[in-house]
C-alpha cells in the first residue's frame, strides 16, 4: 500500500484520483441537512442554525466519474470536499475542514475502527506544541485526553484511519466548530460538522478505502 507522503512530522488530530468529467451532467441533489438537529444521540445535538458554514459546503449528491468502488471515501484537500462513493456514478459530496499549512498529507488508508462520541487523546507532540491543551486534560482509560461530548474537538463521530497495521494518528471527525469547515484549519484530519459526521459514519464500513488526492489533483465530479 503506498505510503502518506507529509509536509510535516505527523502530529496527529484534534485542535481544531484523477479522471474524466462525467458525460451528460446530472444537477446536484441535497441530501439531509449538514447543520440540522440531530435525535436519538447521546449527547443533545440542535441545529447550527447560526454555523457559518459556507452553503457551498453542504452535504450533496453529485455525479461521479472515477473509478472507485462504491463504499470508498475520496478526499479532495485542495477543494475542501469529501466524496463517499455510491453506485450508478454517483457520490455524496461533504464540506470538510482539512490540514494548515505544514500539516497536509496525500495517500491512502482504510477505516481501521469508528466511535461514537470518541474520548480525544492528543499526540505527545502536540502537548509539547500546545502546552495550553494541558489544562483541558483530565487522566481518561488510555491516558490523557478530553473524554467523548460536545466540548470534544473530535466531535460526535470518528473514523480512524490505519495503513496495514499501524494507525496513522489521523482521523476522519466531526467539529464542535462548524464554521472552520471549508477551511485550512487541522492538524492533518479531516473534520466534517458532527451532523455530516454522523452521517458519513452510518454509511461507512470497517475497512473501507480512502483516498486523499495529492497537490494539484482534483476529483472527476460533473
Amino acid at each position: 500500500m503506498p505510503q502518506l507522503s507529509r509536509r510535516a512530522i505527523l502530529v496527529g488530530s484534534g485542535a481544531g484520483l484523477l479522471g474524466t468529467s462525467f458525460g451528460g451532467c446530472v444537477p446536484q441533489q441535497p441530501v439531509g441537512a449538514s447543520v440540522s438537529p440531530v435525535a436519538g444521540e447521546r449527547f443533545p445535538l440542535p441545529a447550527a442554525a447560526s454555523s457559518g458554514v459556507n452553503p457551498a459546503f453542504l452535504r450533496t449528491r453529485v455525479a461521479y466519474a472515477g473509478s472507485e468502488r462504491p463504499g470508498t471515501i475520496v478526499i479532495d484537500p485542495g477543494a475542501r470536499y469529501l466524496y463517499f462513493v455510491e453506485e450508478g456514478g454517483r457520490a455524496i459530496r461533504y464540506g470538510v475542514g482539512v490540514g494548515k499549512e505544514g500539516f497536509a498529507w496525500s495517500g491512502t488508508a482504510t477505516i481501521h475502527d469508528k466511535q461514537e462520541w470518541p474520548d480525544w487523546y492528543p499526540p505527545k507532540e502536540m502537548i509539547q506544541r500546545r502546552p495550553d491543551i494541558r489544562s483541558q486534560l483530565s487522566e481518561l482509560q488510555s491516558g490523557l485526553g478530553v473524554p467523548g461530548g460536545p466540548p470534544n474537538p473530535l466531535g460526535a463521530r470518528a473514523m480512524y484511519l490505519w495503513q496495514g497495521n499501524k494507525d496513522t494518528l489521523y482521523r476522519i471527525h466531526g467539529t464542535n466548530e462548524p464554521w472552520t469547515i471549508g477551511t485550512n484549519v487541522s492538524s492533518g484530519c479531516i473534520r466534517l460538522t458532527n451532523q455530516d459526521a454522523i452521517d458519513l459514519y452510518n454509511r461507512t464500513a470497517v475497512g473501507a478505502k480512502v483516498v486523499v488526492l495529492r497537490p494539484g489533483a482534483s476529483a472527476p465530479v460533473g
